[in-house]
């Protein structure tokens, strides 16, 4: 890693560091009550008391946009192969998976919690959330092939499989991997949204059932740890999807050649 890298890698932890430490002395300084503004430090601390009950809400939330994602992986790769076969098919799909995706998930949860169990409610929110984007910018990965090179294909008589496995694949990997990333952080979205709906209902057992407990309660520093805990998953989540598509790309495409040049 040169300098200029590490410098850029560093630059967000100290602007985080920063911010961080005006919040710890503004709530000093001028004495902000804690059930407003609970300063960092106190954060931290019920963070570290109450970890027990935050760590197991957030393995449960962790683990639902995870299976959400994989679920919406198989199916949107799955019926995006499908739909680059049919445009008749394309026209019959698309219309019904728009609609779910501009439908806001916070006002299907409680419908769906009325005919499924907790748990499986929020991981069909979760998963409605990841599947547009994933679905979407497959479908368009494999319909953005060159014709010239679809032209060359068929001037050597290749059969369907070697047209998807050497030609479509590699063109929509790029377009896919950025679906996946969107996807990843909207599955933990959809997770959150469906949990605050099945807290209301009194049948939560995630992180964000435990935002509105402490809510209820007033508890505002084991909010803070929660909503902190909520934005480290995210994080990650990103993360790991973006060292995938790095991974993935850096040897041919210039989306990831770019940047590690």
């Amino acid at each position: 890693m040169t300098k200029g890298n590490a410098r850029d890698a560093l630059l967000p932890f100290a602007v985080l560091a920063g911010a961080l430490a005006a919040w710890e002395a503004a709530a000093r300084v001028l004495a902000i009550p804690t059930y407003v503004l609970p300063a960092p430090s106190l954060v931290a601390e019920t963070l570290v008391k109450d970890r027990e009950i935050l760590f197991s809400a957030l393995l449960v939330t962790l683990t639902t946009a995870l299976e959400a994602l994989t679920l919406a992986t198989i199916g949107g790769v799955a019926l995006a192969l499908l739909i680059s076969r049919s445009r008749w098919l394309e026209r019959a799909i698309m219309p019904f998976a728009i609609v779910l995706q501009v439908t806001p998930i916070i006002a299907v949860a409680p419908l769906l919690l009325v005919y499924l169990e907790p748990a499986r409610a929020v991981l069909v929110c979760a998963f409605l959330v990841a599947f547009f984007p994933i679905l979407a910018n497959a479908s368009l990965g494999l319909a953005s092939v060159d014709r010239a090179l679809v032209e060359l294909f068929d001037l050597y008589r290749a059969s369907p499989w070697q047209k998807l496995i050497f030609l479509r694949a590699p063109a929509a990997l790029p377009q896919f991997l950025a679906g996946l990333r969107i996807g990843g952080g909207l599955s933990l979205i959809g997770a959150i949204a469906a949990e605050l709906a099945a807290g209301a209902a009194g049948r939560g057992a995630g992180l964000a059932f435990r935002i509105s407990e402490a809510g209820y309660r007033l508890d505002i520093p084991r909010m803070f740890a929660a909503l902190a805990l909520v934005s480290a998953a995210g994080v990650m989540i990103y993360a790991a999807l973006t060292a995938l598509s790095h991974l993935c790309l850096r040897r041919w495409h210039e989306s990831a050649r770019g940047k590690s040049e």
